[in-house]
């Protein structure tokens, strides 16, 4: 399955690729390889970065040492490119403590590659963990630290820090108005229309989309007060929510989410030693 935009640049993709065949060369393989950030978001600026995400397995028998691997594969930066992902361990144990980074990678729109039947397995144990309080607790801490970061009153911000915090006000809203409901959607457009902003809220953003869509990441504009007001509106009616106790894995979840993984490394270590 690959889903790309006719707008991605042939060279860069090109680029991702090559990067993608170095990275199986460690040697891994590679379960999901997504989009992340503005592009994947919904609100690019023509010079948005690529940022190429993905999650992977080692070779079996690297689990089964008493020293662990890194779960981290970082290339390094070049000009708008920029490839990294986790090992699948560190992005199912993260996804099931309530951190919403590889729901939304599960979730992206934008797909290089990924095994057949690999996301919805995850998405799925994703709905049955149903962490919805460490999700909240995951948004609202990302939504305060931008806004007390980058803005203040009557000041101009960055075009991409105002979605920075606007989008996990979203989330938040999304996910007050759905008690229990861990996958919410990845992309600004789905969620304005899922989250029964005002029709004020819903113009000033989707003015806001079609601004950064002809700025470059850097400029500057104005901040509506309006849209801080409902930026600082959400977080307050989240924030006593933060204060829940964190929610213990079930061991029927867990027993779930260990089978999924075994079964991965399993299939995709046959693969590559059948096709070497």
């Amino acid at each position: 399955m690959r889903t790309i935009p006719d707008s991605f640049d042939p060279t860069t993709v090109a680029l991702i690729d090559a990067r993608l065949d170095s990275i199986r060369a460690k040697p891994v393989s590679l379960c999901h390889v997504i989009e992340s950030g503005s592009r994947a978001w919904g609100f690019p600026s023509p010079d948005s970065d690529y940022d190429c995400r993905f999650i992977y397995v080692r070779p079996m028998a690297d689990y089964l040492s008493p020293w662990p691997k890194r779960d981290v594969i970082e290339t390094p930066l070049d000009g708008d490119l920029d490839v990294n992902g986790w090992d699948l361990a560190k992005a199912m144990q993260l996804m099931l403590k309530g951190n919403a980074v590889t729901i939304e990678w599960l979730q992206s729109p934008i797909v290089y590659e990924t095994e057949p039947g690999f996301r919805e397995a995850m998405l799925a144990l994703a709905v049955r963990s149903s962490n919805w309080g460490g999700l909240v607790r995951h948004y609202f801490h990302h939504g305060r630290a931008h806004l007390k970061d980058h803005f203040g009153q009557g000041s101009d911000a960055k075009m991409k820090k105002i979605f920075y915090a606007l989008r996990p006000a979203l989330m938040l809203r999304w996910l007050g108005m759905r008690p229990g409901n861990a996958v919410p959607p990845m992309d600004l457009p789905t969620l304005l229309t899922q989250s029964s902003v005002s029709r004020d809220v819903m113009d000033l953003c989707e003015d806001l989309i079609a601004r950064k869509a002809m700025t470059r990441e850097r400029d500057a504009a104005p901040v509506p007060q309006s849209l801080i007001g409902f930026i600082e509106a959400e977080l307050a009616k989240a924030e006593p929510l933060c204060a829940a106790r964190a929610q213990t894995l079930d061991p029927e979840i867990k027993e779930q989410a260990e089978t999924l993984f075994r079964e991965t490394v399993i299939r995709l270590d046959t693969s590559r030693s059948g096709a070497a």
